[in-house]
């Protein structure tokens, strides 16, 4: 199975980050979050990826272009030669990296419409490529198959930025949780599409908006409900956090 990412968005509401680069390219550990997303990924047997490009997509294409010499220890010799000696080797070899240009401003349901002869008329899983979760993808995988219909989301339930306050008929405050979870669960990514997606995209369309509302009213969207760690990367507030959880050796998306 390959794993479409969707990768090609502005990021307006990360603009410290985003103005110079795009949002993928973010660094969790001197590492783009888009590294992060497919070394989990890749963990979990998934080793072809399609990354759908957009806005600064080239920076995406040059770190892959240049990825053993970006990630290994090296010795340049600048004698004319120019020749390059890899001290270490990176363990993603196994990767195969399709680099799609799906354009400046296409919505994200274009975006995977305009990917389509990529995934060889076969199921694919699709993402973002600013989110980060521990979520079990055989376990998702195996939802996707007991249900038979085109499409599975991920759902989950987002922490909130304030605390939550019980209150009593007193005005005393009998209990008080700092960031808890959202009753309502909301569209995590980490889908599962059968190739029948493709009747409900074309190159303009938002997967989130027709698409999706189109598969529920038809009774072809499954929901995967996830209960563990999901952190999309929306501020930079939420920048500081991931690297505060890998800096204190308890990120939950490392499995490697």
């Amino acid at each position: 199975m390959q794993a479409v990412i969707l990768a090609g968005g502005l990021g307006t509401r990360l603009r410290e980050e985003t103005e110079y680069r795009p949002k993928p390219m973010v660094e969790i550990a001197n590492r783009p979050i888009l590294w992060h997303i497919m070394k989990n990924l890749s963990q979990q047997d998934l080793n072809k990826f399609i990354i759908c490009l957009g806005y600064k997509g080239d920076q995406i294409k040059d770190f892959f272009l240049n990825y053993e010499t970006r990630v290994n220890d090296i010795t340049v010799n600048l004698d004319g030669s120019k020749a390059i000696k890899h001290h270490t080797f990176s363990k993603e070899e196994k990767w195969e990296v399709t680099l799609a240009n799906t354009g400046l401003s296409t919505m994200t349901g274009g975006r995977i419409f305009k990917i389509r002869d990529y995934v060889n008329k076969e199921r694919f899983l699709c993402t973002y490529g600013d989110g980060l979760a521990n979520i079990d993808i055989n376990l998702l995988i195996n939802f996707h198959n007991q249900h038979g219909k085109i499409a599975t989301v991920t759902s989950v339930r987002p922490t909130t930025r304030f605390g939550s306050l019980k209150i009593d008929e007193n005005k005393l405050v009998r209990d008080f949780s700092e960031k808890p979870k959202a009753e309502q669960r909301v569209n995590g990514g980490f889908f599962i599409f059968e190739p029948k997606i493709f009747d409900y995209l074309d190159e303009t369309c938002v997967l989130e908006q027709k698409p999706l509302e189109t598969l529920a009213s038809n009774g072809q969207l499954m929901a995967y409900q996830h209960d563990g760690f999901w952190q999309p990367m929306d501020t930079f507030r939420e920048v500081q956090e991931l690297n505060q959880l890998w800096e204190d050796n308890s990120a939950p998306w490392k499995n490697w």
